[in-house]
């Protein structure tokens, strides 16, 4: 027998969810549980039943679809964000989420994060996780920068460049929040305008860091948990 997947559409436009419902109702192991119109309802759903996959808006009133995701802690369902907007991308894989679908996208995008979902659920983890890369907006576009390929960062006022073994990617980012979306154990400050990849670490001295043959510098009060990290 087929497993069943249940499905909650949380979007609060009509012919979103009209859309999505039409959507899931094209693939046979998807059961729809409820459509809602808000966050308020959305969480009264997910406490009354398991909901597998969540088809969430991130515009609603009152509640956004990120600050609901914050209020819910359940890694058991897989979250698809549709939205309009592109500007929370990085927000929302730093949360956890299965995919991120951009408004308007057709079934066979949607079919896609399905599937991501369904081998989520299937095989207890993302196959490809939040754990390996950052999604980069500039330029009108939104970048995977992978986890392995970054060899540092580096912030310029309110902006930063990423550093990459095939590019440079300058986007409107704040280098403190990088540093605490970043994963600890991948990444450290160096100073207070430079985040380096810790195994691309060449060498160091009392002033720099050698990283793909660059000289990053090294700040007094942040040399010794440098070290210590190192060690």
């Amino acid at each position: 027998m087929k497993r069943m997947y249940n499905v909650l559409i949380v979007d609060d436009e009509f012919l979103a969810r009209k859309l999505l419902t039409e959507y899931v109702s094209k693939i046979d192991y998807l059961k729809l549980v409820d459509t809602c119109a808000d966050a308020t309802q959305a969480m009264e759903a997910l406490n009354k039943e398991q909901i597998d996959i969540l088809l969430l808006d991130i515009q609603m009133p009152d509640i956004s679809g990120m600050e609901m995701l914050k209020l819910f802690n359940n890694n058991k369902t897989a979250v698809i964000l549709t939205t309009a907007y592109s500007d929370y991308a990085v927000d929302a894989f730093s949360l956890g989420v299965i995919d991120y679908l951009l408004k308007p996208f057709d079934y066979a995008r949607f079919l896609q994060a399905i599937n991501k979902a369904v081998s989520y659920k299937v095989s207890g983890q993302q196959q490809d996780t939040p754990n390996d890369y950052i999604m980069v907006k500039a330029d009108y576009k939104l970048y995977k920068v992978n986890f392995e390929d970054l060899l540092y960062i580096e912030g310029q006022h309110e902006y930063v460049t990423f550093h990459t073994k095939t590019k440079r990617i300058t986007a409107l980012y704040s280098l403190r929040n990088l540093e605490e979306t970043l994963p600890r154990d991948q990444f450290i400050r160096t100073h207070k305008s430079f985040i380096v990849s810790i195994k691309n670490i060449e060498d160091i001295d009392k002033l720099n860091v050698t990283v793909a043959g660059n000289k990053i510098p090294v700040g007094a009060s942040y040399r010794d948990s440098l070290i210590e990290r190192l060690s």
